[in-house]
Formats: structure tokens, C-alpha cells, sequence
């Protein structure tokens, strides 16, 4: 904005001497600039303003304890999982995911079958959450980002992940899956991240692994996994230290699916063929906290 200003006569010379001071500061900086090599100017130049971040996703988990999650925002699925082998029932509404009253949303497996459910495996031995935005969100690209505490125990496998929006028409492993964070029992101290596509998912999966310093375990605390995605590029943190970026470069000519929309699944997980089954040692009830859920994108 420019401010006019009245005129005074009285300032006029002293006007006139700034004026004829600046002249010969440009004189000076001119001869300056001449004795720099190449001719570079040192004048700096601002750096462009960055463009604000749009938050297109959030889910603090704020509410009443002991409410169910945001049902326009999440759907609970229900029911075994014999692909993984996993030994949990997932239920629906608040049985295994609420709200604690403090801004969180806890995932509880619990050793328990009070609906008498059936498993691939006969009776359901374990209960537990399973819930995503699959038809309520779903977005291509951006920075996806959850604050999140894991449970620990042998057999315990929590997972922040995504799938893609065609899953329902196109199936899986060709929709495509990005695991943000997975963790399992065994390895208290490590996070995994990885790719799942046509050619390269189960245990032929792109990824890596995050391992905390001095023997830490996740479980301890909170943790912020997240993921920067663009076109052709994903790339892993933890607790902002990035650990991997992946392209299709990495997939040795098989097909990259990852350039559309996915949405978004939290889990907890009761054994598998991965994490192994559940043991003496492990704690149950089991819990998964999460404090938030983010996406935002720079578009």
C-alpha cells in the first residue's frame, strides 16, 4: 500500500541531500558489483513465499470417552482375516475403537469372545479394531501423518496404512498398498515401511525398515509416522527423520500403481503369519493409541 504524504517546503534540501546521497550509493555499489567475479550481484534476492499447507483430512479423536469413532469419517470393518492368518474378529461400533476422553482413539485386542464369532480357524479366540475411509476419503498425494503409540507383545501387529480406491473393482494387490507404519512383537523397536503392487506384494514387497537408537522401544511413547507422496515418489519418516524414498525405479520395470487416489486403514492385528501367534508373555488387553490423523497437501 502506498501512504501519501503532505508537502513541506522546509524539507525540501534536506530531501534533495538524501537524494544526492543515495546517487552516490548506487555509484558505490556499481563499482563494487564490477569487482565481483562474474558480475554477480549482491543484491539478494527473497525467496518466493511457500505455498500454505491445506489441510484436506484430520481426525483429532476429541469427544466423550468411551464414544465411537467419527462415522463420517470412518467405517469399521468386521469379521476374520484367513489371508493373513490372523487370529482376531474385528467388531463394529465401540466394542474395540473409542475415543478415551483425552484426544486420543484406542484400538484394544482383548483375549475375549463374548459374541461367540467364528474364525477361519474355528472359534475366534481374540477380538480387536479394524477401520478405514474407504468411500468417506480418499486422496492422490500429499502428506499423510499419524501420531501414534503401538502395544507391545509377542504376536501384536499395528498397522497405518492404505489402500487404493479401486480396490473394490480392480482387487489386490493391483490397487496397490503403501504401508506407512507396521510393527511387529518380535521387534519392539522397528517400524517397517513398503509397497505392495502387482509383482511385489506379501513378502515380495519394496520397503524398509526404521530401528529407534539405544534399544528403544516404539511401544515406550509416541511416535509420528508419515509419508510424503507425489507423483512417481514416496518417501518415509518417523518422528520427521526420513529412512526411505521409493520410485518407480525401484520396482525393476514392474508396474508402478500409486499415482491415484488411496484411502486410509488403522489396525490392530492378533498374530499372523508374519508376527507369529500370541504367547504366554503377551499382555492383553492390548492397545493401539492414536492421537491424531493428518493429511494435507500443498495444492
Amino acid at each position: 500500500m502506498t501512504v501519501h504524504r503532505p508537502h513541506h517546503p522546509a524539507r525540501t534540501h534536506s530531501r534533495r541531500r538524501r537524494t544526492a546521497l543515495y546517487a552516490a550509493s548506487l555509484l558505490c555499489c556499481s563499482a563494487l558489483l564490477a569487482t565481483l567475479p562474474g558480475g554477480a550481484s549482491a543484491v539478494p534476492v527473497p525467496a518466493p513465499a511457500p505455498v500454505p499447507a491445506a489441510v484436506v483430512f484430520a481426525d483429532e479423536f476429541d469427544g466423550p470417552a468411551g464414544s465411537a469413532v467419527d462415522g463420517s469419517k470412518w467405517q469399521l470393518e468386521t469379521g476374520d482375516n484367513v489371508n493373513n492368518h490372523e487370529r482376531q474378529y474385528y467388531t463394529g461400533g465401540n466394542s474395540n475403537a473409542a475415543l478415551d476422553g483425552q484426544g486420543n482413539l484406542v484400538i484394544t485386542a482383548r483375549k475375549e469372545n463374548p459374541g461367540n464369532y467364528q474364525c477361519w480357524y474355528g472359534t475366534c479366540e481374540y477380538t480387536s479394531a479394524r477401520l478405514n475411509t474407504a468411500g468417506k476419503f480418499s486422496a492422490a498425494y500429499g502428506h499423510v501423518e499419524a501420531r501414534i503409540k503401538v502395544p507391545r507383545g509377542q504376536g501384536m501387529w499395528p498397522a497405518f496404512w492404505m489402500l487404493g480406491d479401486d480396490f473394490g473393482n480392480v482387487g489386490w494387490p493391483q490397487s496397490g498398498e503403501i504401508d506407512i507404519m507396521e510393527n511387529v512383537g518380535f521387534e519392539p523397536g522397528t517400524v517397517h515401511g513398503t509397497l505392495h503392487g502387482p509383482g511385489y506384494s506379501g513378502a515380495e514387497g519394496i520397503g524398509a525398515g526404521y530401528t529407534l537408537s539405544d534399544g528403544a522401544a516404539f511401544a515406550d511413547d509416541f511416535h509420528t509416522f508419515a509419508v510424503d507422496w507425489a507423483p512417481d515418489s514416496i518417501t518415509w519418516s518417523v518422528d520427521g527423520n526420513v529412512f526411505q524414498r521409493r520410485t518407480p525405479a525401484d520396482l525393476g520395470g514392474k508396474e508402478w500403481v500409486f499415482n491415484k487416489p488411496f484411502f486410509l486403514i488403522l489396525n490392530l492385528a492378533v498374530g499372523g503369519f508374519w508376527p507369529g501367534d500370541p504367547d504366554g508373555s503377551t499382555p492383553f488387553p492390548s492397545q493401539l493409541v492414536i492421537d491424531y490423523v493428518r493429511v494435507t497437501t500443498n495444492d
